[in-house]
């Protein structure tokens, strides 16, 4: 459904960063671009000499999105934040856990400083950042003690005032010495409040003086002088690249925009909603949504009736969502919100500041979807959410997002395993995936091992939000007819769970034929696409069984002898075997040469002797 060809075409010529997702639908490769239009189409010019990594990333790369910004220094720190959080396989220079500056005004102390930090914590502090250029922020942090003599020092003021005589910098008239006593805490205050406004933005006064400076110093030809008024007003612009991908606290927010463009049917228009996700205060992802609404509706009705469907089927909900516009029911959302969270959820509608351009940021993606990808998510649309709203019109069910299928796969009882998939708006969620490997049960016992697997996913207990079990199924399918669906009944009936549960029924061909509910067998229309949904969720749940049943297969069968000797684990395992090269060579050892083995002693190597030994009497009687 996604034909690359056709959607470079669409790339705009803007900075950003660009996703790349493989066979599985993984996040391979993320990058980031001054230009995404040239620089995504490199990746598949067959001219290019693209190196052996990148040639071989791209043969995988079935789809890519993309993110974008308002300036690459942007589009720097959001490539930083999504490789942190998905790990893509082809990111190997970038996985290393590097942060970007900040500038820290400890403001929760009686007499500031201005710092240096490479983390932002919660501790009352402010933070400015994050930026890219450490040197450029030492720079400025320099500057701004410079010009308003803010001090330095690592001293517990007022509690140390006047213990010690005043530091160098006094001296050179870059600090008031409020460990001295010499400025009050009220003008020291007001000193800092001017460091705010700088690092806030603020700083085209100071640039003007500054470039007088540097005319007139070049005028009198002291042009070393020149030169650092020339560095110092670079670091400011530098530092001026105002940054929305990080913000200024450690908040979980999301960002939510919609764009609507009238169609030329009078009925109805698109629009398209655009939802950043920030957590921890970095924007580590977003989702769009393609929606159909009814002529006439405004922004604020498209962006109150989008929050309750949303929220509705989230499991994780932030502590504030940020608005381009007011909602008129914004006061019971958030009440219902936080009831649902069990804590208070804030409903904003930033005007000015970071905040805003964030909203505006988002908008912006939001009309790009809508301008470039509409016909493509109509597509993708009816062969997700299309295709689960039919299968809903099969069952006679609603709201169905998250479905669950089932498998058992073993050969003659060896290594029964169970898996379970996940789908969510009718697409794969292989994050929430889970494999079982049977205990209970003894032989090729498919039902009871498919109850083992069922009672153990039903009563796990959850480790947060994010975990794979926190969130109950709406759908629950089985792969088999009226037993397994009895099974699944039976299991959540014990445990007093009400989820409807369906069997996937398969012909002689082993094609999927229909679905087994409510004690019926439902015909479903093979050229449909809900059919192929049922047909991709079926084959799914198989083949992630099938995947674990055999990488347990093939541990076994590396299974070695020394492995059934009390006492010899895997690391004097490989130490013998590193020694005698052979099973048969340690068999033919001594007691003497065993203990000398790195890692053995004499107990152990006793151990091994006699096994051996034994098993030879044993064989021979």
């Amino acid at each position: 459904m996604f034909i690359i060809e056709e959607e470079l075409k669409k790339l705009p010529a803007k900075p950003g960063v660009y996703i790349m997702h493989g066979e599985k639908d993984e996040i391979i490769y993320v990058g980031k671009a001054i230009s995404l239009k040239n620089r995504v189409r490199q990746y598949f010019q067959s001219s290019r000499n693209k190196g052996a990594k990148i040639e071989r990333m791209v043969m995988h790369i079935t789809r890519f999105e993309y993110i974008i910004t308002d300036s690459e220094l942007e589009a720097l720190v959001l490539e930083c934040n999504l490789i942190k959080e998905h790990r893509p396989k082809y990111n190997t220079m970038l996985k290393d856990d590097k942060s970007y500056p900040f500038i820290k005004v400890t403001v929760n102390e009686p007499y500031p400083r201005v710092l240096f930090a490479r983390r932002m914590k919660k501790d009352k502090a402010r933070y400015f950042g994050p930026y890219t250029s450490g040197g450029a922020v030492k720079d400025v942090i320099e500057l701004v003690r410079k010009l308003y003599q803010v001090r330095s020092c690592n001293r517990n003021l007022p509690r140390d005032t006047g213990k010690d005589r005043p530091c160098l910098y006094y001296h050179m008239k870059q600090c008031k010495a409020p460990c001295q006593g010499y400025i009050s805490q009220e003008e020291y205050r007001k000193n800092i409040n001017k460091v705010i406004k700088f690092l806030n933005g603020d700083f085209q006064d100071t640039i003007s003086e500054l470039m007088e400076k540097m005319q007139k110093a070049s005028e009198e030809m002291r042009y070393e002088d020149a030169m650092e008024y020339r560095d110092l007003i670079r670091s400011i612009e530098k530092i001026g690249e105002r940054q929305k991908i990080t913000g200024y606290g450690q908040e979980d927010r999301d960002i939510i925009a919609v764009a609507m463009d009238e169609s030329e049917d009078l009925r109805d228009q698109d629009a398209v909603v655009q939802v950043f996700f920030i957590r921890d205060g970095k924007l580590i992802g977003r989702d769009h949504f393609y929606l159909r609404v009814a002529k006439g509706d405004t922004k604020s009705q498209v962006l109150s009736s989008f929050l309750k469907q949303f929220y509705a089927g989230t499991p994780f909900i932030p502590s504030e969502i940020m608005l381009q516009s007011e909602i008129e029911d914004a006061e019971i959302i958030e009440e219902w919100l936080t009831t649902r969270r069990k804590q208070k959820v804030h409903i904003r509608v930033p005007k000015k500041g970071t905040k805003e351009k964030l909203v505006e940021l988002a908008l912006e993606n939001a009309r790009m979807v809508l301008s470039k990808d509409r016909e493509r998510i109509k597509r993708e649309e009816g062969r997700t959410i299309g295709a689960v709203h039919e299968v809903e019109e099969w069952l006679g069910l609603k709201n169905v997002v998250r479905m669950e299928a089932y498998d058992i796969s073993n050969i003659s009882g060896f290594e029964s395993v169970g898996s379970m998939v996940v789908y969510e708006k009718g697409r794969p969620k292989r994050s929430d995936y889970r494999k079982f490997k049977i205990k209970w049960v003894q032989g090729p016992n498919d039902y009871a091992s498919m109850e083992e697997v069922l009672t153990r996913r039903f009563t796990h207990e959850s480790n947060g939000e994010f975990d794979s079990f926190a969130r109950l199924p709406d759908l629950i399918l089985m792969d088999g007819g009226r037993g397994q669906v009895n099974i699944a009944l039976k299991v959540l009936n014990d445990l007093g769970i009400r989820i409807p549960v369906c069997g996937m029924v398969k012909d002689d061909h082993h094609r999927t034929r229909g679905l087994y509910f409510n004690n019926v067998e439902i015909p479903i229309d093979t050229s449909s696409e809900g059919f192929r949904l049922i047909t991709r969720i079926q084959d799914e749940a198989h083949r992630f069984a099938i995947e674990y049943h055999r990488s347990l297969r093939s541990k076994e069968q590396v299974h070695s002898i020394l492995d059934d000797i009390p006492g010899i684990g895997d690391t004097r395992r490989k130490a013998l075997l590193r020694k005698f090269k052979s099973v048969e060579n340690i068999r033919d050892a001594s007691e003497e040469e065993l203990a000398q083995t790195e890692s053995m002693n004499a107990g152990s190597a006793r151990q091994v002797y006699e096994f051996f030994h034994k098993s030879s009497r044993q064989t021979h009687e």
